[in-house]
């Protein structure tokens, strides 16, 4: 792939870059534009551009260019290099279509493509086990969470009448609490929280690592992984007030950052240090979320920033030292700054940044944090976790920054190191040296940061005006923080020792196990269900459907029973009750005969008696078509099975265990239809469609007989599947006929 080609991909994410500044310069937010989609449905695509969309927009493509030039130089020479460029595009169009749709169904669309291009994403490397395990791990938790979330959107739909965010997020507060809202939040809490790897499903992220680092860097560090924390965050004004939101949400989040901080405290690999971080910082923003206070919606917005400003270069920075030395385990590297100069300074500016240092703008986000802190009374659990969290982020920023770049604990540095190229090295010195710039003045990025912060608290909240930085209060948990991160990372080796000690002995509480049982479960549970269900016995499968459709619609009738009347009796003629009498003396006896033949001649009084039913009711053609139907059905049966009995090979039933289940299924399933009808003909019947038919048949059809009408124009298919049905029963009955006339000459030879 030649380096225009490169750059003609890297003039995408620019150009939404630009247009994105120029809208939010001269237009005023929210921004919104809408088609009809699926009327009939009330679904709409319709697209909201706001503060909050804003903010993910700029880290879509802001980041997406540097993410656009670093894979040119990462992947350079590599055959599938273009079609990396054509998925990350299509990813990032589709996280684009993700932060600005305002219907709920429409967001659920783009949703699931960010799933399937992160698969093929991941899975780039398709000729490695790994990266198919990798992928196939990723496309299997996040796409169950999504229809789980997709489930709390069609009850959450059904419950306010619109899927319309902002009209949902508008009428929530003012709705009374039902179980069917409950039943939504739950729903739509478990797909954001598989698709932001919050606990149980923060196994799958850092198993992503087998992905390209361009890859890693825009997916799993500034963009797809905070979906979840943007839908959160998008719900958060509607749900905002509900106990059970902030329960769960500062739960979990906080149980996701302390433990993934305890995994990172067990690997060796830098990127897969750096994912299990990432998964920590993501548990962050979900307590965030979960907290009431205006203040935790500024710390949300800031940290969302920050995050992809540090961790996005730290990222490209483990993609460096793989491609310069050859490996990414910790124990062998050292000393790197000699032969990777500005790879390391890429990694001390944003380790700065990551660390919370002052003049950083992650000391920018954890001021905000702890001003959202001081205004609400958090759990415990949140606040111990919180701490600890802070503490090994601030050591996993050493090992990142500093460990591998400026001292080594052992002897085995690597020999052949060498810094990369421009394309390599530009990226992640630009967006950390960002993160610094903006933590110098901060003032550049506050009108975004407030105004994604205005769009997420709870409604009868105000955002505060401006960002506030109380350097004061904060310098006594940064002392603390500092303090205990730098013990932290002074003791990393033993600590990693000890907690993977612990963490081998516990891995069967741990979820990944739990997933690779499901993985092998199911082909199991499916051979049982396919030996149980699928035995090839025509009879049960005809039963069971049967005794389902009569529990269906016996349980619905119960449901609606207040609502359902009787009908009139009023006798039926003779015509219909000999009908009637046909049927049922047919299904009697078909009840009761072991012989085939006997069997199906009985069965056929059933047809029969239809077909009179269907005269004495008033409908001659379905009378004419089912009695033809009828005697083509027997005649053709009857030759089958009279030639069977002539060449010894008819037998009758001899198995007769399942008759009397028949025989109930059957009189339950009768009894239901029967009811079923007596409901239904029970109220007056609408004339609307006898009047359609009466005032349209002459203009429209030009025809004055409205049987006649109905039954050439208005029904034509229908007729002519009537016709069809006889003409090929005719067809069937054909070479019967045919077969018989060899014989009558024979006899008229013979005589």
């Amino acid at each position: 792939m030649s380096v225009a080609e490169c750059a003609a991909f890297t003039l995408v994410p620019i150009v939404a870059f630009a247009l994105l500044l120029w809208s939010m310069l001269t237009q005023e937010l929210p921004l919104a534009w809408s088609v009809p989609w699926a009327p009939s449905l009330g679904i709409e695509l319709v697209f909201r551009l706001d503060g909050l969309s804003a903010l993910m927009l700029l880290l879509i493509t802001g980041v997406g260019i540097a993410v656009f030039v670093y894979a040119g130089g990462y992947l350079a020479g590599h055959p599938h290099q273009r079609r990396l460029y054509i998925m990350l595009t299509a990813f990032m169009m589709a996280m684009i279509g993700c932060v600005t749709a305002d219907d709920l169904f429409l967001l659920f669309v783009f949703w699931e493509l960010t799933g399937l291009t992160s698969f093929a994403l991941i899975g780039f490397h398709h000729e490695d086990a790994n990266a198919r395990k990798s992928a196939q791990q990723a496309l299997l938790v996040t796409a169950s969470g999504g229809l789980a979330m997709f489930a709390g959107f069609i009850v959450l739909t059904q419950e306010l009448g619109t899927s319309s965010i902002s009209a949902i997020v508008a009428e929530l507060p003012r709705l009374h609490r039902t179980p069917g809202l409950t039943v939504a939040l739950v729903l739509i809490m478990i797909g954001a929280f598989a698709k932001s790897a919050q606990l149980p499903f923060h196994f799958w992220l850092p198993n992503a690592m087998s992905a390209p680092t361009p890859v890693s860097a825009y997916l799993h560090s500034a963009t797809m992984v905070k979906l979840g924390v943007y839908l959160l965050a998008r719900l958060d004004p509607g749900f905002g007030d509900w106990a059970i939101w902030q329960f769960v949400l500062q739960g979990v989040g906080s149980a996701t950052a302390g433990w993934a901080m305890v995994l990172a405290l067990r690997e060796r690999d830098l990127k897969r240090i750096l994912a299990w971080s990432t998964v920590a910082t993501l548990g962050a923003l979900v307590l965030l979320v979960g907290m009431q206070s205006p203040a935790a919606s500024v710390a949300v917005a800031a940290l969302l920033l920050a995050h992809a400003l540090y961790k996005a270069p730290l990222f490209f920075v483990a993609g460096n030292v793989d491609h310069g030395t050859g490996t990414r385990q910790i124990d062998r590297l050292g000393n790197l700054r000699r032969k990777m100069p500005w790879t390391a300074a890429a990694a001390l500016l944003a380790g700065l940044s990551m660390a919370g240092i002052p003049l950083t703008f992650g000391f920018i986000a954890k001021d905000m944090i702890y001003e959202a802190k001081k205004a609400e009374d958090l759990l415990l659990i949140a606040q111990l976790a919180y701490a600890f969290f802070g503490a090994v982020t601030l050591a996993v920023a050493g090992v990142a920054a500093m460990r591998i770049f400026w001292w080594h604990p052992g002897t085995s540095v690597t020999p052949k190191a060498h810094e990369c190229g421009a394309s390599l090295v530009v990226p992640p010195l630009v967006l950390a040296a960002l993160g610094v710039l903006l933590g110098i003045d901060p003032r550049v990025v506050k009108p975004v940061i407030l105004s994604a912060a205005a769009a997420m608290p709870p409604s009868n909240a105000a955002v505060p005006a401006e960002l506030l930085i109380d350097y004061g209060s904060m310098i006594g948990t940064l002392v603390m923080t500092l303090s205990v991160g730098a013990a932290v990372y002074a003791f990393w080796d033993p600590l990693h020792r000890m907690f993977d000690r612990m963490g081998k002995r516990a891995d069967f509480l741990a979820s990944e196990a739990h997933y690779a049982r499901i993985l092998k479960a199911i082909p199991r549970v499916a051979a049982f269900t396919t030996r149980f269900v699928q035995h090839g016995r025509l009879p049960q499968y005809l039963g069971v459907m049967m005794a389902a459709v009569a529990v269906a619609l016996a349980t619905a009738m119960l449901v609606a029973r207040t609502d359902l009347e009787w009908p009139q009796w009023t006798w039926p003629s003779l015509g219909v009750a000999g009908a009637c009498a046909t049927i049922s003396l047919g299904a009697i006896l078909a009840a009761g005969i072991e012989q085939r033949l006997v069997l199906m001649l009985a069965a056929g009084l059933v047809g029969y008696g239809s077909a009179l039913f269907f005269l004495f009711a008033g409908a001659p053609d379905v009378a004419f078509t089912q009695l033809i139907v009828e005697t083509v059905f027997v005649i053709v049966v009857a030759s089958v099975l009279l030639n069977l009995k002539r060449l010894g090979r008819a037998i009758s039933f001899s198995d007769t265990r399942g008759r009397p289940g028949a025989l109930l299924i059957s009189v339950a399933f009768a009894t239901v239809i029967t009811l079923l009808f007596l409901f239904t003909t029970a109220g007056p019947i609408d004339p609307a469609l006898a009047d359609y038919f009466a005032a349209k048949s002459v203009p429209d059809a030009h025809g004055r007989n409205v049987v006649n009408v109905i039954l050439v124009d208005f029904r034509a298919l229908d007729t002519l599947g009537e016709s069809t049905v006889v003409m090929l029963s005719l067809l069937a009955v054909l070479p019967i006929l045919r077969a018989l006339k060899p014989t009558r000459r024979r006899v008229e030879t013979a005589s």
